[in-house]
């Protein structure tokens, strides 16, 4: 019998341990050319999988993990509770719990320990980053995972919003109504979502035939206090409105606009690329989209236990959202 790990035969193809795994059991998302170089390595060497191992993953858990950054902040943003009530409903439907794990930037520790300690049979990320430690990590253990958001790893299963045709869509409305200079207030660079966003503000300008400077995106908006400093650019400038890309930034902006006695339609336009209840009753009410991510974890929950059944699933991108537009853009 031979003597060779998952390990062995990741490293002398050249290929993720995910990806030999999900070979190994017929389930989950390859190339037919990887499982077939896979197939025949094992075959050669007369790899044989570890029966206390195989014995492990047949059990059920009947938890799913649920990955949250620590930042406290992230828990006021209205995405992450829609998104919990939909991935809840879904458990427990199915006979399910969620188990909350949390991770501070890149230490995995925290879901390094539920995933070997063998207390969730798969687990959702609520985020994606440009360089994800979370989803290397969770790669790397072959366990079954999917991301709400985007990500470039065709092996990943992935299912997000359409933010780039929303955030076009609304960046192309206030351009219709003949703004040529917007700023765009930005989230945290590394996340993908605000290249994303920061994507579909330029294509809604390219698609007009217009420039969108790079000097008029900023990010990390709300960690280098940088708030003052775009206002200020924008009445200097004469700058037509400002997009912010989540709601705590725009009820930011709009908080300072009351100390500095700006007024908004009057001396900028101001929109939301993510709406609130705040927005909507706010005075004025802010031009926002209104995404229904209650469905989006709702479908990120089903394709999870797609996934831990061995069914077929593929990426999906929902186009799952409405421009609402308020007296902040009239």
């Amino acid at each position: 019998m031979s003597t060779i790990t998952i390990d062995d035969v990741a490293q002398a193809l050249g290929v993720s341990k995910t990806t030999v795994s999900r070979t190994i059991s017929g389930k989950g998302r390859i190339s037919e050319g990887t499982r077939a170089r896979v197939q025949e390595y094992i075959q050669e060497h007369n790899y044989k999988p570890n029966a206390v191992a195989q014995s492990l993953a047949a059990q059920r858990t009947f938890n799913l993990g649920l990955v949250c950054p620590i930042e406290y902040e992230i828990f006021n943003l209205t995405y992450f509770h829609r998104c919990m009530l939909g991935i809840s409903e879904v458990a427990a439907e199915n006979g399910y719990d969620i188990l909350l794990s949390m991770v501070n930037g890149d230490d995995v520790t925290n879901l390094r320990r539920i995933v070997e300690n063998h207390k969730v049979d798969g687990v959702i990320l609520t985020r994606s980053l440009v360089d994800d430690m979370c989803m290397k990590y969770l790669k790397e253990s072959g366990i079954p995972f999917v991301v709400i958001g985007t990500c470039p790893d065709p092996e990943v299963v992935q299912v997000d919003n359409d933010h780039l045709g929303a955030c076009s869509e609304l960046t192309s409305i206030l351009i219709a109504k003949g703004c040529r200079k917007l700023l765009l207030a930005g989230g945290e660079k590394q996340n993908i979502i605000s290249q994303t966003r920061a994507k579909g503000f330029r294509e809604a300008f390219r698609r007009a035939r217009l420039k969108a400077e790079e000097s008029w995106i900023y990010y990390d908006t709300e960690i280098r206090g940088l708030i003052p400093e775009i206002l200020t650019r924008a009445l200097q400038e004469h700058a037509d409105g400002i997009i912010c890309m989540d709601e705590k930034l725009a009820e930011a902006v709009l908080a300072q606009c009351r100390e500095k006695e700006i007024r908004i339609p009057e001396d900028f336009k101001l929109a939301s690329f993510y709406d609130s209840g705040f927005l909507a009753h706010s005075v004025p009410a802010v031009t926002a989209i209104d995404i229904d991510d209650t469905k989006l974890g709702f479908v990120a929950a089903q394709t999870l236990l797609k996934l831990i059944r061995g069914e077929p699933v593929q990426n999906q991108h929902l186009r799952n959202y409405q421009i609402i537009l308020r007296e902040s853009t009239t």
